[in-house]
């Protein structure tokens, strides 16, 4: 399989405030920070235990792209110093050959990095990272929605960024909301296949990417498929030909080449509904494979095809 999918666990925050019994008077308080004047030391909790950052982070390294689009969304792109070889968004990233599936602990540290963000864990990272003084952010892949926005406000807190964060975290709950409004349940009963490679690996209601589908009411192909329990099936072509998807999206743009075109030229593809009516939709794979802000452009790409293709049947 030409992809790596990883599960998640949602972040949650916590403050550490102190207070002062002292009756003299108060010092003068100290200046806000230029964005939204976090108190240092702040403590957040992560899946590998609490992390303690002392101070706000201003060399910063990302070995998660979805981390890089999130760090550059809330306004710390300028507080990043490197990020993987994976990150191309936004466009002026700076990116290197670090890698985020095999991490080189020298490498990373020969950055200098005050906080390290990444989202795979190959099982020593985070602590060869501690173990040399370097701050280390888990922030795995979601599961659901709340997982997004609470990853998305920990970086805010981690990074100084607490009301860009939070301006981002409102402005993806408006526009979820106003898509599947504007939806008005135009995707039930209508049936689709999303594919993940040219070898049939697909997703279930069950994983992220297929609750964004279910959000607008579509009908899953694959969660009667065998493996539909692990989430990721590998389908075959019979079974999706005898299927008859209304809608086809192909998340294999990049990595395998697929097109409406490829798909029209599979042995007896041309017989199912999605490829008869032009409803095979390339989508780009970054996007649908990510998690971070622009999980609001996958939602709304859904929903156009969805239109789409109910303009066609009326």
């Amino acid at each position: 399989m030409k992809h790596r999918f990883v599960g998640g666990l949602a972040a949650v925050l916590l403050l550490l405030v102190s207070c002062s019994e002292d009756t003299t008077p108060p010092a003068a308080p100290a200046s806000p920070s230029p964005a939204a004047g976090v108190e240092y030391p702040v403590t957040l909790d992560t899946p590998n235990g609490p992390l303690t950052i002392e101070g706000r982070p201003e060399r910063i390294v990302s070995l998660s792209p979805t981390g890089t689009e999130m760090l550059f969304a809330i306004g710390a792109g300028d507080q990043v110093v490197a990020v993987d070889d994976q990150s191309n968004y936004p466009d002026d990233v700076p990116t290197t050959d670090l890698s985020g599936y095999e991490p080189n602990v020298e490498a990373i540290a020969s950055y200098d990095p005050d906080l390290v963000v990444y989202a795979t864990e190959p099982g020593d990272l985070g602590s060869s990272l501690e173990g040399l003084g370097i701050r280390a952010l888990l922030q795995p892949a979601a599961v659901e929605l709340q997982d997004v926005y609470g990853q998305i406000t920990q970086l805010g807190e981690a990074t100084d960024h607490t009301t860009e964060a939070a301006d981002v975290v409102d402005g993806m709950k408006e526009d979820i909301t106003g898509i599947v409004a504007d939806a008005s349940g135009g995707g039930e009963g209508v049936t689709f296949y999303h594919e993940l490679d040219d070898t049939y690996y697909s997703v279930t209601s069950s994983t992220f990417t297929g609750q964004l589908y279910a959000m607008l009411g579509l009908d899953n192909i694959a969660d009667e498929a065998k493996g539909a329990g692990g989430g990721y099936p590998q389908l075959s072509a019979e079974y999706i030909i005898d299927a008859d998807p209304d809608l086809i999206f192909l998340a294999d743009t990049k990595c395998c080449g697929q097109s409406p075109d490829t798909v029209s030229q599979r042995p007896g593809w041309d017989g199912i509904g999605a490829v008869e009516r032009g409803d095979v939709v390339p989508l780009d794979e970054d996007v649908a494979q990510r998690w971070g802000p622009r999980v609001v452009e996958f939602l709304r790409r859904i929903a156009e095809a969805v239109d789409g293709a109910s303009a066609e049947a009326a």
